[in-house]
């Protein structure tokens, strides 16, 4: 049974956040804290949620278990304090049992295309909780908070903590090996979480096309083969948004929005894990409602200059972007497009150095930020020498003007503008604080 009274520590963070803002919808009286004040704990406090920054042990009162989110060491002052009153104290991976093992859940998991998948499977099951990484602009939250017996839960397999989640369906989008510094950097350690994670479903959907869920033969799963299942694939605009259409098996057509076969494959295996439960019809409206995740293909600005966000800070992730961004000029009838790229973490850059060297593809306009750490100490990489074949501009920074009919990217070298962008696409690439540049 979830406790009543539940404490989160971190919750200023999305995922932390996430389990708050759920619970408080299923009925449990939630407090938090944080370091520091931020957007979300704001609009928790404005939901009437009891927030103390910075930490205190006096936020510990009656509460009945402490949830902490992977950063907080155990030597921080509230869990000393739940740990003196005799509360339990757990992470956010040890809390998950507790939170989602008597719901029927929904868990997707993926090195890409996770929220995604996430968001639109929320989108095909509006009756259900959602708790997903991205921010779904149909509810304009990471969280449906709603009380319900069904929850789409976007599970990370960063910390392993998707080996918690108790589903009832478990989706993967792919494999690919990520963040293994969290498996002893052995890529059979992750393979295997992620069969074991498929084993603790009754239901299973998979990419069958991944390299490595394609060997899982023995595996009883719902294979989607895109190449063979996923057909006529068209793409067009409706009032300046971009459309997939496509033909999923003998299931008949669907429309999505969003541009490329990523999104198509990410559609069609959400609506794989509800065919059977759901009606095809009622499946087929509620897809041509979904409207996309912030920071996705998040296109922030039309007109003369045209602005693009997007999360993708992994190769993979910039290649298929930049197939569905192309596509995109196309529909539009061509535009210069300009790409500035913010690298995420020192650890992922150096891995994947020789394909960040080459996802970019060729003749590409690109602007180079320094890299976002995300707390790592740095790693001696040049930049500038390593992407030399791209002649790439080197900036500190980037602004934004947005006023009226002045529309303009500022790319900037400390105090001094090298280059102006006021026509044309521009895109940006990273997990950092480039998002808050692009938006000024």
């Amino acid at each position: 049974m979830t406790p009543k009274k539940i404490h989160f520590i971190g919750i200023g963070g999305i995922g932390i956040s996430g389990l708050a803002r759920y619970l408080r919808a299923q009925g449990v009286e939630v407090s938090g804290s944080d370091i520091c004040a931020n957007a979300i704990t704001q609009s928790l406090q404005a939901l009437g949620i009891p927030i103390m920054i910075p930490h205190h042990a006096s936020a510990i009162t009656n509460q009945d278990v402490v949830v902490h989110s992977a950063i907080i060491k155990q030597n921080n002052i509230e869990i000393v304090a739940a740990k003196e009153r005799g509360i339990a104290v757990l992470s956010r991976k040890e809390a998950l049992p507790m939170i989602l093992s008597h719901k029927k859940v929904y868990a997707i998991a993926g090195a890409h295309g996770k929220s995604t998948t996430s968001a639109i499977l929320s989108t095909l099951l509006p009756e259900a909780s959602a708790i997903i990484g991205a921010i779904s602009k149909e509810f304009d939250s990471n969280v449906r908070e709603i009380k319900s017996e069904s929850v789409v839960f976007e599970a990370d397999e960063s910390d392993q903590s998707f080996l918690h989640t108790s589903p009832y369906c478990s989706i993967v989008v792919n494999a690919e090996p990520e963040h293994l510094e969290n498996y002893h950097n052995d890529a059979y350690l992750l393979r295997s979480a992620y069969a074991q994670f498929l084993l603790n479903a009754p239901k299973r959907v998979i990419n069958a096309e991944d390299p490595y869920l394609r060997t899982l033969e023995e595996l009883r799963a719902v294979r989607l083969f895109p190449c063979k299942d996923i057909t006529d694939v068209s793409y067009e605009l409706v009032d300046g948004e971009p459309y997939t259409r496509f033909c999923l098996r003998d299931l008949g057509s669907f429309c999505v929005w969003g541009i490329g076969e990523h999104i198509a494959l990410d559609a069609a295996l959400a609506l794989l894990a509800l065919v059977g439960e759901v009606d095809l019809e009622t499946l087929r409206r509620r897809l041509a409602d979904y409207r996309g995740i912030k920071k996705r293909f998040d296109v922030i600005q039309k007109g003369k200059l045209i602005i693009i966000d997007d999360y993708a800070h992994h190769p993979t992730e910039i290649e298929t972007t930049l197939v569905a961004v192309n596509r995109y000029r196309e529909l539009l009838g061509g535009r210069d497009l300009c790409v500035i790229w913010q690298p995420h973490k020192y650890s992922r850059l150096a891995a994947n150095l020789e394909r960040f060297k080459s996802c970019f593809g060729e003749s590409m306009d690109l602007v180079i930020l320094p890299v976002y750490a995300a707390g790592e100490a740095p790693i001696e990489i040049d930049l500038a020498e390593e992407f030399a074949h791209y002649r790439p501009t080197m900036a500190s920074h980037i602004m934004r003007v947005n006023h009226g009919d002045d529309q303009r990217i500022l790319v900037m070298q400390g105090e001094t503008i090298v280059r102006e962008i006021d026509s044309g696409m521009v895109v940006g690439f990273g997990a950092g604080d480039i998002t808050n540049m692009l938006r000024g």
